[in-house]
């Protein structure tokens, strides 16, 4: 019902009409909602991005949970409630975060990001710190055929006992398991550690990394190989989803972009860093 004027007041003649008018007057909701008829009204001013907002409303998500998750500020995350457009890589960790296509939560970029984003790119994380350890469990943990992983230490993973014990019971699932990681005598693991400014510490890393990955192999539940590749991303492998670390110059490998793709049939992102970590497997041997 609409609201009408009688003499110099205005009458407000439903609940929505009284909500949307205190939104009108506050100037934002915020995350809050109003029951209308036993359900959630949601009331929102022009340029508000209710979309998004009810999609985190869906996830049960704060901002502050979007803005330590993307490793911004919160004020940030308001402005795009708010109906600011984040940058692309933002937009895409986002819509992974919140399992929604990008295209959900911000229909007005659909004509121009169709040509540029491949159906294969589930999330951008700005960083390989930001991926959570839930999301790596999950990669790794929903594995039904194969895991495959390419770096050069890779120790971040070799660490997590949890991770650990999750790849041994994909094994004994069935799963073929096989790791290939810089060999530690190679220059290209030298170079590597020269680039990210730790030297030696390369071929300490992938040391330690070997020996806490050493149960996996001699329990026969992964196949584990040495490389002397220089590589320009690690590969992070789990039947047809795959979290693609790239390689910057002087930037740690963990400060680094990662991809979240997943197969598509339209397109061969996804195979063609596939068919990198099959040619690197194939020119990598066994530790000694």
């Amino acid at each position: 019902m609409a609201a009408r004027r009688d003499g110099p007041a205005l009458r407000l003649t439903s609940l929505a009409d009284r909500a949307g008018f205190l939104y009108r007057r506050k100037g934002r909701l915020g995350t809050s909602s109003v029951s209308v008829g036993g359900g959630l009204g949601f009331f929102g001013g022009a340029g508000l991005n209710d979309l998004l907002r009810r999609a985190l409303f869906r996830a049960r998500l704060s901002e502050e949970d979007i803005a330590a998750h993307l490793g911004v500020d919160p004020k940030t995350v308001r402005r795009w409630i708010d109906g600011r457009i984040p940058y692309p890589r933002h937009r895409w960790a986002l819509a992974g975060l919140l399992r929604a296509d990008e295209h959900e939560l911000w229909p007005e970029l659909a004509p121009a990001q169709a040509a540029v984003q491949p159906g294969e790119v589930v999330a951008v994380y700005p960083h390989r710190w930001s991926v959570s350890r839930e999301a790596w469990h999950r990669l790794f943990g929903n594995a039904r055929r194969e895991i495959a992983i390419l770096a050069y230490s890779g120790l971040f993973l070799a660490e997590d006992a949890g991770l650990i014990s999750v790849l041994s019971a994909r094994a004994s699932a069935g799963v073929d398991i096989r790791i290939a990681l810089g060999d530690p005598g190679s220059p290209r693991a030298a170079e590597r550690g020269t680039q990210e400014g730790i030297g030696d510490a390369m071929a300490a890393k992938i040391r330690n990394a070997l020996a806490l990955y050493r149960p996996l192999r001699e329990a026969g539940h992964a196949a584990i190989r040495l490389h002397r590749t220089v590589l320009y991303n690690s590969i992070y492998r789990a039947d047809d989803e795959m979290l693609v670390n790239q390689h910057a110059y002087g930037i740690p490998a963990a400060n680094a972009p990662v991809f979240h793709l997943r197969r598509a049939p339209d397109s061969d992102m996804f195979d063609n860093y596939l068919a990198s970590f099959e040619r690197v497997w194939s020119r990598s041997a066994a530790p000694r």
